[in-house]
């Protein structure tokens, strides 16, 4: 668990990082970094893992019937059931939503997750508007907030590629 809040380079490398390497290399791309980073600075602002009123969990805040479709996926299955393992986590969906409070690594990884069952491709990096199209299918926020996606999506890619915003 790394302090909160958190910048996004110590998410990066921390959680994030870390997280892409329990999951099939494939999976490991700078477009899905740059969206892991801009999506939990828009559902956390990487300052908290328990949504303040709400009942989504971890730095990418997910809901609890998250952890079951993921679950029941083809495309996630055998990958959540591997992460699981390896971060101790029953792989049943209400074990797996409160480990997304004490886990950020298992966390990231099930974002990924996500990001993983959706049949299109990531956006291209720097292709804001598709990312904020990918982020609303994927997440479904219930406040989207976007003015503050391109200055949230600005800083993840500012971190993963080590340009300036």
């Amino acid at each position: 668990m790394i302090d909160l809040p958190a910048t996004p380079q110590l998410v990066l490398a921390k959680v994030i990082v870390p997280a892409l390497g329990l999951l099939p290399a494939h999976m490991d791309t700078p477009s899905a970094r740059v969206m892991l980073v801009a999506i939990a600075l828009q559902e956390s602002g990487l300052r908290t893992r328990q949504q303040v009123g709400g009942p989504a969990h971890g730095l990418w805040q997910n809901e609890r019937p998250v952890q079951q479709l993921l679950l029941g996926n083809k495309a996630s299955a055998a990958d959540v059931h591997a992460v699981c393992t390896s971060r101790a986590v029953a792989p049943i969906a209400s074990d797996m939503y409160w480990a997304l409070l004490t886990d950020d690594i298992f966390a990231a990884a099930i974002a990924r997750l996500i990001l993983w069952c959706d049949p299109h491709p990531l956006p291209a990096l720097g292709d804001v508007d598709d990312a904020w199209v990918c982020y609303q299918k994927n997440w479904g926020p219930g406040k989207p907030r976007p003015a503050d996606w391109p200055g949230n999506y600005s800083t993840a890619l500012a971190a993963v590629t080590g340009t300036a915003p």
